[in-house]
């Protein structure tokens, strides 16, 4: 019996390609590299907000969860603490405090929360004062729970799944604290929606390496690199009506770039309370 030819795998991805597609244009970096599967996995993703309603393996996600204490940590502090929401009332609880209908179809969330509350207890517990209690042990806890987060973020998307941080919780810190039963000294940094994707998700364009890499000292970008990105962005990924920042303000753009609808959303101070909350919640920032 005549054996079936084998045909050979796909040449990898190179990077040059991938970089080049993150960024709109030929940037001309990563030359003659192969993408190996981490590379792949961070150049080619984008954020998943349609999710398929089958449910996410719990074997799967404890090792999510894994990987997500995996990350670095400040100190060894390990200043992080993450709710899981599988139950379907809670999760559309959630979504409803957040404003984010979305949020409601999501089969995991994760509220990846900055905690303090153990360390408390561990000066309480060997007699010591807890002195950290300022914006400098709040800032460490919020990096932790960021380095956390994008882990998980990693870990579920090359495991196939599709995920999305969210940090319209902030919004609603109260209600969001009082369903997940926050105690003191826990702050509810970001969520990350996680599930199996309905859609391919998009490569966003980020601004160019003229704009945010800096060799050896800090540089202000030429206006030009950042004109040019407007005109890339807005071919490529036109701002719809609908994702326009602050219309009861500005009226609707009829050309919305990046630039101009960061500046509209930044005119307007968001989240004015977060440092009472914070003072309520018994942080000093």
């Amino acid at each position: 019996m005549p054996r079936a030819k084998k045909h050979p795998a796909p040449a990898p991805e190179l990077v040059e390609a991938m970089i080049d597609r993150r960024y709109g244009f030929s940037a001309g970096r990563g030359r003659g590299l192969a993408a190996n599967p981490v590379l792949a996995a961070i150049l080619g993703r984008g954020s998943c907000r349609r999710f398929r309603r089958k449910p996410v393996p719990p074997p799967l996600l404890e090792a999510i969860l894994a990987a997500a204490q995996s990350s670095g940590s400040k100190s060894d502090l390990q200043a992080c603490s993450i709710v899981v929401l599988r139950d379907r009332v809670r999760r559309r609880r959630l979504a409803a405090a957040c404003a984010s209908p979305w949020l409601a179809a999501v089969p995991v969330q994760l509220v990846f929360c900055a905690d303090l509350r153990r360390h408390r207890r561990a000066c309480a517990r060997h007699g010591l004062p807890f002195a950290q209690d300022n914006l400098d042990g709040w800032l460490n806890a919020c990096v932790d729970a960021a380095l956390a987060l994008q882990a998980a973020l990693l870990a579920a998307e090359g495991s196939g799944l599709g995920g999305c941080p969210v940090s319209a919780l902030r919004n609603a810190l109260g209600p969001v604290s009082t369903l997940l039963r926050l105690p003191p000294g826990v702050f509810p940094l970001l969520g990350l929606a996680v599930g199996y994707p309905a859609a391919p998700a998009r490569v966003s364009m980020r601004l160019p390496p003229a704009a945010v890499l800096h060799d050896e000292f800090y540089r202000d970008c030429p206006e030009a690199e950042l004109l040019a990105y407007d005109a890339r962005r807005h071919a490529r990924e036109p701002i719809p009506p609908a994702k326009q920042k602050q219309t009861g303000l500005y009226g609707l753009a009829p050309v919305c770039t990046w630039s101009l609808n960061v500046a509209r959303q930044l005119s307007v101070t968001e989240r004015a309370d977060l440092a009472a909350f914070l003072r309520a919640r018994g942080f000093n920032p």
